[in-house]
């Protein structure tokens, strides 16, 4: 039962976040270590939501913080007209690079998701996978997201969900090195809930559990990987003195044990995310 000191806290209005401290802060970790080498592993993620979007060639398609442009790739092998964007240079660079590699023509700019730099009803498609859902002013996002596309057009999403692999390790973290006052977990882009308080009435949502699987050699290796090249993890780490970043390894290492089905040493992490389709209206 609460007592009336837990009553008084509870009633008092929540404390109103510094969205642009939260952006400065999160647009440096993004920007440190090198989500490329963690986010080429999930590429099949964007060729499964190309599918799934039904993309046709000649489509314009632009891909919101694209990072190193796994989404992009794959509407770009399907012949389609694509922008990636992102806030953060060196990814998109990395994109650049991969792009090149495959001979993929691709328009390349850098971009703030919550201020796109396009007109109206620009484009056909616009796709995010893992991306968007990091952004601090989570309606402004979904609004310039809904602006951009015409009407008739579609969104396509990837967002790990809350109770998945990832939204369990960022639960993890935020038990070591507590969120911003105020600010909302990216992992609700991953409920049904408030993907209809962000996008409708304005559009359609079709919303369907999808798993995608970390493999890695060993709980060693993918520590070794994610503390040095995931911003969110290298930064929490560094964050901490040294009893805290053996509490906080701890508790990572129990988080793979508990999710790991390899039964042979090696990783083999299921990881629930949600891959969303919205039919602008």
């Amino acid at each position: 039962m609460a007592t009336s000191a837990d009553t008084t806290t509870q009633a008092r209005p929540a404390e109103q976040p510094d969205l642009k401290a939260i952006k400065a802060r999160q647009q440096g970790a993004w920007s440190s270590g090198d989500y490329a080498i963690v986010g080429t592993t999930l590429q099949i993620v964007g060729e499964e939501l190309c599918e799934a979007l039904d993309l046709r060639a000649g489509a314009r398609v632009l891909d919101v913080a694209a990072g190193n442009g796994n989404v992009s790739l794959a509407a770009a092998r399907r012949w389609c007209d694509v922008v990636a964007t992102d806030y953060v240079p060196a990814l998109l660079e990395r994109a650049r690079e991969r792009a090149d590699a495959d001979r993929l023509p691709m328009d390349i700019q850098q971009a703030d998701a919550e201020d796109l730099p396009f007109d109206d009803a620009s484009f056909d498609v616009v796709v995010s996978t893992f991306g968007v859902m990091f952004t601090p002013d989570q309606e402004c996002a979904a609004r310039e997201m809904l602006r951009v596309c015409r009407p008739g057009g579609r969104i396509g999403l990837a967002n790990w969900t809350p109770d998945g692999f990832i939204g369990q390790l960022f639960k993890t973290i935020g038990k070591h090195l507590p969120p911003p006052a105020g600010a909302r977990s990216p992992a609700l882009w991953g409920t049904r809930e408030r993907l209809g308080q962000l996008f409708e009435p304005h559009a359609r949502i079709s919303a369907t559990p999808r798993t995608f699987v970390f493999r890695y050699r060993s709980a060693d290796h993918w520590l070794e990987i994610f503390r040095t090249y995931y911003g969110p993890v290298l930064k929490a780490f560094a964050a901490l003195d040294g009893a805290g970043q053996a509490a906080l390894e701890s508790d990572i290492r129990a988080l793979l044990a508990q999710f790991n089905r390899s039964g042979d040493g090696t990783v083999v992490v299921p990881s629930e995310y949600l891959e969303v389709v919205i039919t602008r209206h």
